[in-house]
């Protein structure tokens, strides 16, 4: 327990610097509240709209009021967690799963910050564990927590599984981060993606690893596939089978941006190798220009 409690520490404290830097703004300026809100009423003056004119109030205190309005800007979050056997591998120091880990704790750190609720569904080729939203320190540290130590009982993916648990229990439009490589079937995820991004606003956040996409010269190489235990061998020195893993995995890629980009779902690629945190300022400065 107290290792556990030592990590999660950490992972607050690292993640703690990144909220400084990605949310100075960009966070509120790139999702917006569900709407207007009563505030309160004031005297009218001249230029106000009369459709806002509060007649109760008027005919009361004999002079014209107006209604006031503000931004209704509690959010509701909820992150789409991918807890499936491949996202253990990583060619560096740091796994796609650390990876993931971290930047959900930093999307659910910022979000907390910004006074959101934060919910969480894990999932692998079914709904592994859903954490309610809520706000507060308390909550956010449970769920930095289930990031670190949670264990999956399937090694699979289903991000259609994950898609359809969303619309069943959020009736209500929220924001939804998809946290996933992605290693699943890309057109079965097309229908539950439109739907959801009809109710929700929806970002996906593809976790990468730069191995993923080629293969070094290194011989006979055994492959072994995380989810399914499937094993192969490639012998590396063939200079047409890296080209065609190469292209293999930047066709794959090129699906996923494609059928992204024809449901309008604002998505962002992520590895060990470049920045995170420039990654998300880059989406959600994006974001902030054509919301605005």
């Amino acid at each position: 327990m107290d290792e556990l409690l030592k990590k999660v520490r950490n992972i607050e404290i690292k993640t703690r610097g990144a909220v400084n830097n990605l949310f100075a703004g960009e966070y509120h300026a790139a999702f917006k509240g569900r709407g207007m809100s009563f505030a309160e009423v004031r005297e009218y003056h001249t230029g106000d709209d009369v459709r806002d004119i509060d007649w109760n109030v008027t005919a009361r205190l004999s002079r014209p009021y107006v209604k006031v309005f503000e931004e209704e800007r509690e959010l509701t979050v909820m992150l789409l967690v991918d807890v499936s056997g491949s996202l253990d591998f990583g060619s560096g120091p740091t796994s796609q799963r650390e990876l993931l880990t971290e930047v959900a704790a930093t999307l659910a750190c910022s979000a907390s910050r910004n006074k959101d609720k934060v919910g969480v569904i894990f999932f692998s080729d079914h709904i592994e564990k859903f954490i309610p939203p809520q706000k507060g320190r308390r909550h956010i540290l449970r769920i930095i927590r289930e990031l670190l130590e949670y264990q999956p009982k399937s090694r699979r993916t289903d991000v259609a599984a994950a898609l359809d648990e969303l619309m069943r229990v959020m009736r209500r439009r929220c924001i939804a981060f998809v946290l996933s490589d992605f290693l699943c079937p890309i057109e079965a995820m097309r229908q539950p993606l439109m739907v959801a991004a009809r109710r929700h606003d929806v970002v996906a956040l593809r976790m990468a690893d730069l191995r993923m996409q080629s293969l070094p010269d290194v011989g006979l190489l055994r492959l072994r596939d995380a989810e399914t235990g499937h094993e192969v061998y490639v012998d590396t020195s063939s200079r047409s089978q890296r080209q065609h893993f190469a292209a293999a995995a930047a066709l794959r890629s090129k699906q996923w941006h494609d059928l992204l980009a024809s449901l309008r779902v604002d998505c962002a690629e992520i590895n060990a190798e470049t920045d995170y945190v420039s990654v998300l300022q880059t989406l959600f400065a994006k974001r902030s220009r054509w919301v605005s």
